[in-house]
């Protein structure tokens, strides 16, 4: 009989989708980078809100987060999946909501969680789980944005929407980022060996 090395147990993360396809696509490449890069070490599981799932198909991502993701859980209601106590049980290492409607970045930010993502966050917090959130909405002003059928859209992002971000950004715990590439980031202060 050999021996073989004991292989360390993956740590999981859990990414959250809502309905904004603001850096939805750019989101996806990144994540299917980090999955690749870290493939031996970290399981990626992805729980789509109900808008998550409708802007995914509107994208035609959905196929793509499926292929890439495997099994893509999505909203019953704001206990099914039951993520909210996996994240209280210490079953991931940490949450990223990205990217996160104004919806959701404002829920979040007055401490509603009738959402599966806002329950998510809310009792990940309370289990000093840490929060990653990628805003669609995070400074006032007007951004471009890409439909669907690839035109784009000139949309004005609020100061209501924009004062919510700033809001996250003082909860203990949460991190607000405001670009994909910060992701690789979170990654590596999380699994890369010190």
């Amino acid at each position: 009989m050999t021996d073989k090395p004991l292989q360390a147990k993956k740590k999981k993360v859990a990414w959250g989708i809502t309905g904004s396809g603001e850096k939805l696509q750019e989101t996806i490449d990144k994540m299917k980078e980090l999955k690749r890069r870290y493939e031996h070490a970290v399981d990626i599981h992805a729980y789509l809100s109900k808008a998550g799932e409708h802007v995914a198909k509107c994208y035609r991502l959905l196929g793509d987060l499926k292929m890439s993701f495997g099994k893509v859980a999505v909203e019953v209601d704001a206990n099914s999946p039951f993520l909210a106590g996996q994240l209280q049980l210490g079953l991931f290492e940490f949450l990223l909501i990205a990217p996160a409607t104004s919806n959701t970045v404002a829920k979040i930010a007055v401490g509603i969680a009738d959402s599966m993502l806002s329950n998510a966050a809310a009792m990940a917090l309370k289990a000093r789980v840490q929060v990653y959130v990628l805003p669609s909405d995070w400074k006032e002003g007007t951004i471009l944005t890409k439909l669907p059928n690839g035109r784009d859209l000139e949309i004005h992002v609020r100061k209501e929407d924009a004062d919510n971000a700033r809001k996250l950004r003082n909860m203990a715990n949460v991190f607000v980022i405001e670009q994909p590439e910060a992701i690789h980031g979170i990654f590596s202060k999380h699994f890369d060996r010190k």
